[in-house]
């Protein structure tokens, strides 16, 4: 098992494995000797035994581990940085269920360095076990307390008031934590997809089926809804019309907001390759400088770290309010959002139209894995972009989270969008299909 872009996952059982969450707890124990490790996790059915797994194997190494139980990746990460230690989240994020995975923070609560990711990497490689004493974890459980107050002061309390609100928890690990939140900032919550049962998490709801909460935001009447993937660092949002809205516009908003109360300083913000064209349009005309890296928090959260820039995010949700949180932050990322259209006084709908325009963009998976696809069908993506006439791009990569190939195409009108993404994806399929 190698890390992708997020940690390590796989398939539970098979290549995510009691014996893997053990020797990463092992390798995590050994990379940042010394340091205690917060432990969470999101709503899998796996999750209780792999969880157990890395204790044992951190324990082993030496390490000193608190079990805060069901808690959102950003809830772990700020709680690391509040102890200066280090932490885990035994989760797939927006995968479905059978998945599961190991999500690592520094201490301090940070994404690993390169340096560290390869250390932990090495470790695991050598698939060595500690001979230690096994513990276990003490009980943390009350400490999501104290991050979901931290959310609530950041926000304002009373900052939604008047607001209906729909909050869509997508069965994880925000499903007891994020309706309280919201209520307390005065909105008034119409929680749905809160009932997790170890095998619903992202089935058909939260961040990872947006199209879902437009109808249910109407259904409510509601002012906006806010939908979280499974551990609950992203989030994608809807108008009262059902519009869907998503990371790339949140930025936009959110840029927009900080630079108007002089706090984006310095006044550049860090996208990935997925954003919208439209997006750099919108930023240019704000003077905002805009600085691009590859898919993947982790290099956001660098980039910004290396700027000294205070907002940063994906397109897929992922949002960085670098001020507040070490992670993208899906409920501290809604709740600000809807702070910012009570405090407009007008709609999500209009806000999110103004912010920017966004070119007609599809994105295509296809399900084969081929790690290097941008150089191997480079002729077949240069054949694509020039079917654009000039106006759009082409993006090609593997997938680091899931066994799939990811296709995106910008273009002047959603149907040659459309037309041409889905012929390069009978092009990756045909190839790597044939090559199995």
């Amino acid at each position: 098992m190698r890390f992708g872009t997020d940690g390590l996952r796989g398939r539970y059982p098979g290549e995510m494995s009691e014996d893997l969450a053990r020797r990463a707890g092992a390798a995590a124990a050994s990379v940042f000797s010394g340091s205690a490790i917060l432990v969470g996790r999101d709503t899998r059915e796996s999750g209780p035994a792999l969880l157990r797994a890395f204790v044992e194997g951190a324990t082993s190494a030496g390490s000193r581990c608190t079990d805060i139980g069901v808690a959102p990746t950003p809830a772990v990460a700020w709680l690391a940085r509040l102890h200066s230690c280090a932490g885990v989240v035994i989760t797939a994020s927006h995968n479905p269920w059978k998945d599961n995975g190991v999500k690592l923070f520094a201490p301090g609560g940070t994404k690993l360095t390169d340096e560290q990711q390869g250390a932990v990497q090495s470790l695991l490689d050598q698939r060595q076990h500690s001979s230690g004493e096994i513990g276990t974890a003490v009980d943390g459980s009350s400490m999501l307390q104290t991050w979901a107050a931290h959310v609530v002061e950041t926000a304002g309390r009373g900052s939604l008031d008047g607001l209906t609100v729909v909050v869509d928890c997508g069965h994880g690990a925000l499903s007891t934590v994020a309706p309280g939140v919201v209520a307390e900032l005065g909105a008034t919550v119409v929680a749905v997809n809160a009932e997790p049962d170890g095998r619903n998490i992202n089935d058909g709801c939260g961040a990872a089926h947006p199209s879902r909460l437009g109808g249910l935001v109407r259904m409510h009447r509601a002012d906006l809804g806010i939908s979280f993937d499974g551990d609950g660092d992203r989030v994608i949002a809807a108008d009262h019309e059902g519009k869907i809205v998503d990371g790339d516009r949140v930025i936009a908003l959110a840029a927009a907001d900080l630079l108007r109360q002089g706090a984006l300083e310095p006044p550049t913000v860090v996208v990935t390759v997925m954003t919208n064209a439209g997006f750099h349009d919108a930023m240019a005309a704000l003077g905002v400088g805009v600085e691009t890296v590859p898919v993947g928090d982790r290099n956001v959260l660098a980039a910004m770290e290396r700027l000294g820039a205070v907002l940063g995010g994906e397109q897929s949700g992922h949002v960085v309010f670098g001020r507040h949180a070490t992670t993208g932050d899906g409920l501290l990322t809604g709740a600000l959002l809807a702070g910012i259209v009570r405090r407009s006084g007008t709609t999500l709908h209009d806000l999110a139209s103004s912010a920017m325009r966004a070119l007609p963009q599809v994105l295509v998976n296809a399900r084969v894995a081929a790690p290097h696809v941008a150089d191997e069908m480079a002729e077949e993506i240069a054949a694509a972009v020039a079917r654009l006439g000039g106006t759009g791009r082409v993006l090609v990569r593997a997938s680091g989270t899931e066994p799939v190939v990811r296709v995106m195409v910008e273009a002047a009108t959603e149907v040659l969008a459309d037309g041409v993404a889905r012929d390069l994806v009978v092009a990756v399929e045909r190839r790597y299909s044939a090559d199995r």
